[in-house]
């Protein structure tokens, strides 16, 4: 499913206006009118209830006007607040605003700071709020009177309904551009923005519509939206059958390079992962110490003792016995559990500069690669990457706050730098392509908020990739399957308390689903006709 920024609905609208030719007008009109329905959705009667549309004086408060002439038609009581002169409302929204006098609707100018403060026992009386104040299009910090008003919506203990997207946020990000209006629900036009899906503007958009407005799908097509939201439709066509006569022979074969001493559990659970992903077989290659551990743990996965810089830490020595077991592997997945130290540093970098097949990279190997990225340049085979905010900082030289402040571009960034699959976790977890597509991931709960939840993921996209899976769709699949046995886990047993363990052994029942065309998947939008 297609999800875009600012700057790509504000082309597909140029386009359906002076290519299609499609008035503005008329996809102004598509958008209040349907803005109404989600809205009269979520609020069901208003009878007896006043309802303000706060306005500003661009293309969004021309949507609210739309919607108050609907709403009034419907004999509610509603009133708009316009936040601006009158006279500075131009284009199609002057259109609209002019035909809500003849309809009866007050219109109550609100142009500045003193306006709005001789204006508040009016603003008190309104019961439901319309925000209709910024749109997409906004990319500066909201202050001054503005964000007065916003504060004062927020304050006031009335719900709230957007109007394409809460006041203040940020469409491409779903960062608080100074301060955002906190919507009980919102009506977006013709695509879900970036930011209505990230962090925190998820939780500020509550409840989201997606309204069709009648852009052209070819036009949709043209821009090509760079992003899209991961649904079970979109990975259910990825997934394959298995033909009749498999074996394990055929259906591939994973070495793991994980664990170190404290950290068993970390290779036990990446090994065991990949096989609940569908691995045929798995080797796994640990310090020579901590074998006998780790096969205790282990009965469908094989291990292979590497030899150790000191007990408990996978040595430099050990890349022989790891390229010995390069022939056959059709996947590689090293980093869970390992540690840093400079004999273990060394045996990274040689074993992803030197593996024949796909590689998994995860954990410490990621931080000891971030030391020496020119390793990126040199490697003979795709690359698949899954750090975590803090991992993904030092890959890029940066900070983990400005990671989380524009997820996407963090993962499109070290995706396109180096050319290779990125897979940023996190609440929302982000997969970025080599030249740059990237998938969002609707799915995951805070339960997931657990040791091991990173170790399982790492194990489900190895299991894939080793089953010939693309190193894009084994990201985008593992990510998907992860979350969803965890979602799966929070809605049947509760919020918190399951493991990563427990996330993996749900793995079967949602590829059972899949597989079969199953139900059950939710999705964190409504789409509305036009």
């Amino acid at each position: 499913m297609d999800i875009v920024t600012a700057s790509e609905i504000q082309a597909m609208d140029r386009a359906a206006i002076h290519e299609f030719g499609i008035p503005g007008r008329v996809l102004m009109e598509n958008a209040g009118r349907g803005a109404v329905r989600s809205f009269l959705e979520v609020f069901g009667d208003l009878s007896g209830r006043r309802i303000g549309v706060a306005a500003g004086r661009g293309n969004n408060g021309g949507d609210g006007f739309v919607m108050a002439r609907y709403l009034a038609q419907r004999r509610l009581d509603v009133t708009v607040f316009l936040l601006a002169d009158r006279k500075l409302v131009s284009g199609d929204a002057a259109a609209n605003l002019a035909l809500l006098e003849p309809l009866g609707v007050p219109v109550v100018e609100v142009p500045d700071a003193e306006a709005f403060e001789a204006r508040q026992g009016l603003f008190q009386q309104q019961h439901v709020w319309i925000d209709a104040i910024f749109g997409t299009g906004l990319n500066a910090e909201v202050r001054g009177f503005y964000g007065q008003v916003i504060d004062f919506i927020n304050a006031s203990g009335r719900p709230v309904f957007a109007v394409d997207i809460p006041s203040g946020l940020s469409a491409d990000t779903g960062q608080v551009l100074g301060r955002a209006v906190r919507a009980e629900a919102t009506a977006t036009f013709a695509f879900a923005k970036v930011g209505h899906l990230l962090y925190p503007g998820a939780v500020l958009t509550g409840r989201l519509f997606v309204v069709d407005i009648g852009i052209p799908p070819r036009i949709a097509r043209r821009v090509g939206p760079a992003q899209h939201l991961l649904t079970a439709a979109d990975v259910r066509g990825s997934l394959a059958p298995r033909p009749a006569d498999a074996h394990k022979g055929t259906c591939g074969h994973l070495l793991v390079i994980a664990g170190g001493t404290g950290k068993t559990g970390a290779a036990v659970m990446s090994a065991t992962a990949a096989m609940r992903a569908g691995a045929g077989l798995v080797t796994l290659g640990v310090p020579a110490s901590l074998a006998p551990a780790v096969e205790s743990r282990l009965l469908e996965v094989m291990t292979a003792p590497l030899a150790e810089s000191q007990p408990g830490t996978l040595g430099a020595a050990a890349l022989t016995a790891v390229e010995h077991l390069y022939p056959g592997k059709d996947c590689l997945a090293i980093g869970p559990g390992i540690g840093t130290a400079e004999a273990t540093a060394r045996l990274v970098r040689a074993v992803v500069r030197g593996c024949p097949a796909p590689v998994v990279i995860d954990a410490d190997a990621l931080n000891v690669l971030a030391e020496t990225p020119q390793v990126f340049d040199e490697v003979r085979s795709p690359l698949i990457l899954t750090p975590h905010p803090g991992e993904m900082a030092r890959l890029l030289g940066s900070t983990t706050a400005a990671v989380q402040a524009d997820r996407p571009a963090a993962a499109r960034t070290l995706a396109v730098r180096y050319g290779l699959c990125v897979v940023l976790k996190g609440a929302r977890t982000v997969v970025a392509a080599p030249e740059g597509t990237v998938w969002i991931n609707p799915g995951g709960n805070p339960g997931m908020a657990s040791g091991g939840m990173g170790d399982v993921l790492t194990g489900i996209i190895a299991g894939l990739a080793a089953q010939g899976y693309k190193p894009e769709t084994a990201a985008r699949l593992g990510v998907f399957l992860h979350a969803e046995a965890a979602d799966r886990l929070a809605r049947q047993r509760g919020p918190r308390g399951f493991l990563a363990g427990d996330v993996m052994d749900g793995l079967p029942e949602v590829f059972a689903d899949l597989l079969s065309g199953g139900g059950g998947f939710a999705l964190p939008l409504e789409e509305v006709g036009v």
